[in-house]
């Protein structure tokens, strides 16, 4: 086993080229390919409709459906949301809905849980646009208490679930991994509190001089709680162009780049810096660029 595990964000968005829709079929041939050359999870964005004020909107599959056809489609490699949002659903069906994919996965689901975000994309199908923390810290005392012990009651301002019980159970009953994205303080409360694996994503720069300091506040919070930070672990979502083709920084962040050693040794920066996995999304988002990281995965494994 490798020691830094690294995903693969499949593509599940409207072109960011030039609009076209990532079909099934599509999607299927990357999570089977993922899965051939040796990548430790595929995983499965949770976004709905992106609004920018400046740029054409983009569309993305509905995240659970997805994911549940991802698993069954694959045999090996893991699978996980990336990350599913506390604001879009009742917390209660969430739970139901992790167990669900984890039976259909036999035991291979990782459940990424965030607290999702308001604005545009809220407002456009009806959602709460408000006190989004809040709302989170309610959600997790009704699913954490369903995945771990089948059971939960809780009445809050914004969620409840009464005397409710986690039926059926799949084949990992209180054992499915919980990953949660955090960057804020109360977040990383949250996380340091119920997570199994902390995580968080780009904003500028694919490289540890970003993700550095948010270790950092990781760390801290664990220290406040009273939790070893040894005991979870430490995710970062970044962007990776293996091949020729760039352009990446003008849409989404500054990547890693470079011939399959040079991002070899970029993700071992990661792993010494402290992180235990990384969740890859590649530019472009083709099979071309996919069978790229072949090499970069045999590199890792040979260390």
């Amino acid at each position: 086993m490798r020691s830094l595990e690294i995903g693969l964000v499949l593509p599940m968005e409207e072109s960011w080229e030039d609009g076209a829709t990532a079909r099934w079929v599509d999607i299927r041939e990357f999570a089977v390919r993922a899965e051939e050359i040796g990548f430790d999870t595929v995983w499965i964005p949770d976004e709905l409709l992106w609004r920018p004020p400046d740029g054409p909107v983009h569309g993305w599959w509905e995240c659970v459906a997805m994911t549940g056809a991802v698993a069954a489609a694959t045999s090996r490699v893991k699978v996980g949301t990336w990350i599913m949002s506390a604001l879009h659903r009742n917390p209660a069906i969430t739970a139901k809905s992790v167990e669900t994919l984890d039976e259909i996965s036999a035991g291979r689901f990782v459940f990424g849980l965030g607290s999702g975000h308001a604005g545009r994309q809220a407002r456009a199908f009806g959602l709460p646009e408000d006190h989004v923390i809040s709302r989170f810290e309610e959600a997790v005392e009704i699913i954490v208490p369903l995945l771990r012990g089948g059971h939960a009651d809780f009445s809050g301002t914004y969620h409840a679930a009464r005397d409710l019980e986690q039926r059926p159970v799949g084949p990992r009953p209180g054992r499915i991994p919980i990953m949660i994205g955090a960057k804020g303080p109360k977040m990383l409360r949250q996380a340091v509190r119920h997570a199994d694996i902390w995580s968080w994503y780009v904003e500028e720069r694919s490289d540890l001089a970003e993700f550095g300091p948010r270790l950092e506040a990781l760390e801290a919070a664990c220290l406040e709680v009273g939790r070893d930070p040894a005991t979870i672990g430490r995710s970062a979502g970044i962007v990776v162009e293996p091949t020729s083709v760039t352009g990446s920084a003008e849409v989404l962040a500054v990547p890693v780049r470079g011939s399959a050693e040079q991002i070899a040794d970029s993700f071992r920066v990661f792993r010494t810096g402290g992180f235990t996995q990384l969740e890859l999304l590649l530019w472009p988002r083709t099979i071309a660029a996919l069978d790229a990281m072949a090499t970069v995965l045999e590199l890792l494994d040979a260390d």
